[in-house]
């Protein structure tokens, strides 16, 4: 009896051990997956820790600023409401606000934030090949962002909005950059970012607030939009920052669909780039940029207009791949 059960034993063995092993293998994978996604949000966590926290205006104790600053977080917040087609005070902008493109009136982790503003200002920039100042930068985004027309120096809008992002940014040192501020340098990918597959994304991830044809939702009120058209005749032109397919990509993988963020995103890389060239290649208004770079070595290797100082095509610069481009751009400087 001992015998046969000893064979029995010996054939169960044999006839399961694909399956037993299987079992401790998929066992050892799970635990290996649960220790990498325990490690991602450690870092993510202790990322986020040292994020750049906006200046609270509830300790601002000079009336008169604290009213200037409120005014200005309301014109980043409501642009539209006092500068757009029905605004209040002069009607100059295309009806975004400010807060479409800067999230959280500029406050937001990676949401195209303020944290160094007011910190790296004044400063030069090679889209302009000048030193530019706060005044310089404000009226980039209502020219190129709000395609509309610049505000004066002495504006009192103009004024409010530079004493806002000045104060928020006060607790970063000057010449400092802080940690989590504009948009996420996402990596290049290895292929061409694909427009065709963007739109199947688009479709399903971002049509339902920004439409399938991209116009938006207007509010009740007419004079602002609940969620800001993306292409068309009232949406950014294309000399504004987040025309560059890296700059959008890199925006909506934190921050879109709505809800998501840094600590949950709800985009792959890939699909963020996919739905980037999407957008990118729909019609916008378009603004004269014939004095932009004037030294085109200085154009980022995303740049979706010539001339360029390399032999890469135009196609490439908008939609990539990249990584080609930016080694050449390297080896140029090199020499």
């Amino acid at each position: 009896m001992t015998i046969i059960f000893l064979v029995i034993s010996l054939l169960l063995v044999l006839f399961f051990n694909s399956s037993i092993t299987s079992w401790f293998q998929k066992s050892d994978s799970d635990l290996d997956s649960l220790y990498i996604d325990a490690k991602k949000k450690v870092l993510v966590q202790n990322e986020m820790a040292k994020a750049w926290k906006p200046a609270d205006i509830s300790l601002i104790k000079d009336a008169s600023l604290k009213q200037e600053v409120e005014y200005g977080k309301d014109l980043i917040a409501h642009t539209a409401k006092y500068l757009g087609p029905n605004g209040s005070v002069k009607q100059i902008t295309n009806g975004m606000n400010c807060n479409n493109c800067h999230l959280d009136a500029g406050t937001k982790p990676w949401g195209n934030n303020y944290g160094s503003v007011y910190s790296m200002y004044p400063k030069m920039r090679a889209r302009s090949g000048q030193v530019e100042n706060l005044y310089k930068r404000v009226n980039d985004c209502m020219e190129r962002s709000l395609n509309g027309l610049p505000l004066q120096e002495d504006d009192r809008e103009m004024k409010a909005m530079i004493a806002y992002i000045e104060y928020i940014g006060s607790t970063v040192p000057r010449g400092k950059e802080a940690n989590a501020a504009g948009i996420y340098d996402l990596e290049y990918l290895d292929r061409a970012a694909d427009p065709v597959k963007g739109k199947t994304l688009y479709d399903a991830k971002c049509a339902s607030c920004h439409q399938v044809n991209g116009e938006g939702i207007l509010a009740a009120d007419k004079k602002e939009y609940t969620y800001p058209p993306l292409w068309g005749k009232n949406s950014y032109n294309n000399g504004a920052g987040l025309f560059r397919i890296s700059r959008f990509a890199g925006y909506i993988k934190y921050n879109m669909p709505l809800g998501a963020t840094y600590e949950n995103s709800q985009l792959s890389d890939e699909k963020s780039w996919d739905i980037a060239a999407y957008v990118e290649n729909q019609p916008r208004p378009s603004k004269d940029l014939s004095r932009d770079w004037p030294d085109i070595s200085k154009k980022p290797v995303d740049h979706p207009f010539g001339p360029f100082s390399d032999r890469f095509m135009e196609i490439q610069h908008k939609f990539g791949p990249f990584k080609p481009i930016k080694e050449t751009k390297k080896k140029n400087e090199k020499k």
